[in-house]
């Protein structure tokens, strides 16, 4: 009897409805070869929703998302919402709401080295062997969710300045935040090498004082696992000096925000990196990357980070391991034949080799 999954799908801005489309292609084929019948819905988030809604995150959206097994998002945003005034929606209001309404408290980011695309990496090939970790990321915390505002007139005789304009956000973080994300990162690291980072900024931070005593106390439930302490700007040095010490990395929302995008380039290109966002509702996956508004209806974006979301989705949602391993299979023997999108094509490259979006979808899945 063929298996149901309801899919919610996300297209959003940009490249997004194009690599979106790849992704939809990977689903029919998997669907007909492992008998499961997927049921797609698609539904408004980020700028697009602000054009035909108001809203960047509209009530239907988050009702679609919330009936789905799983939420496959591409990608959000763009030059035409960008705006510094707080009373306008921007299209990133949206990922951090549904984020929030959905639970969703861990980003799952792997970094890994497909062979071929060593030379595309922007490190020499020899600092990349042996590179496989994982990212895991606090998502419903920390200054993306603190209280913010501005004061038009603030004086500034404390700090010796004159009065004008201030802003701030605020760095928060309670113990049940932080314990569940390094309860997910323990067990992820116990499942791989036994080694997690915890970085933070305990010499400055009184939140990362209270993340590096909270991480302490649930490592003394996994003393298989061991935990290395690391701030967070050491780490941003050491993912460029010496990648391969990294097993599993375990940090609050900003730093991994910018540490995650920082590893990517390990790989060769942001159109690489997928990511998992996991918790208490229904699973959201998504590409690393951005909208790329610059190349948006070329054809030329890479939708190989959006088809390993897409893995991981099958892994971690729909448990369906084979299927996954499959496609990581197709993605691998794709790249190991030569075939490159523009991101990942280094001087090396036969340019009949060079494929757009639409071909890259395709030979992936022809491999399936």
């Amino acid at each position: 009897m063929t298996r149901s999954v309801r899919i919610c799908l996300l297209p959003g801005d940009g490249i997004g409805p194009e690599i979106m489309r790849e992704a939809v292609k990977v689903l029919r084929a998997v669907g007909e070869r492992w008998d499961v019948g997927f049921e797609l819905s698609e539904a408004l988030l980020g700028g697009i929703a602000i054009d035909e809604t108001g809203s960047p995150l509209p009530a239907e959206t988050l009702a679609e998302a919330r009936a789905a097994d799983a939420v496959l998002l591409a990608a959000i945003g763009g030059p035409k919402w960008d705006t510094t005034d707080p009373a306008k929606p921007r299209p990133e209001q949206g990922l951090l709401g549904i984020r929030k309404e959905l639970g969703l408290y861990a980003n799952l980011r792997p970094v890994r080295i497909f062979p071929p695309l060593r030379g595309a990496s922007s490190l020499k090939p020899e600092a990349l062997e042996g590179v496989d970790m994982l990212i895991v990321r606090e998502l419903t915390g920390g200054l993306y969710f603190g209280e913010r505002g501005r004061e038009a007139d603030s004086p500034g005789a404390a700090t010796g300045g004159g009065a004008g304009r201030r802003a701030y956000d605020t760095l928060d973080y309670r113990e049940y935040e932080i314990e569940r994300i390094a309860r997910t990162a323990f067990e992820a690291a116990a499942g791989r090498r036994g080694r997690l980072h915890s970085v933070d900024k305990a010499n400055v931070l009184e939140s990362s004082r209270l993340w590096r005593e909270v991480v302490h106390e649930v490592a003394r439930d996994y003393p298989g696992v061991e935990l290395i302490d690391q701030l967070v700007d050491n780490t941003a040095m050491q993912l460029v000096r010496q990648p391969a010490q990294f097993d599993v990395m375990v940090t609050e929302n900003m730093f991994g925000d910018i540490l995650s995008d920082e590893a990517s380039m390990l790989t060769g290109s942001l159109g690489m990196l997928a990511s998992a966002s996991l918790g208490d509702g229904t699973a959201l996956y998504e590409p690393s990357h951005g909208s790329a508004p610059d190349i948006a209806g070329l054809g030329v974006a890479n939708p190989l980070a959006m088809l390993l979301s897409v893995e991981m989705m099958f892994r971690h949602s729909l448990g369906m391991p084979e299927a996954a391993d499959t496609l990581s299979g197709a993605i691998a023997r794709t790249l190991d034949d030569g075939y490159r999108t523009r991101d990942i094509a280094d001087e090396t490259t036969d340019p009949a080799m060079l494929v757009g979006t639409v071909e890259m979808g395709d030979l992936v899945v022809a491999r399936l």
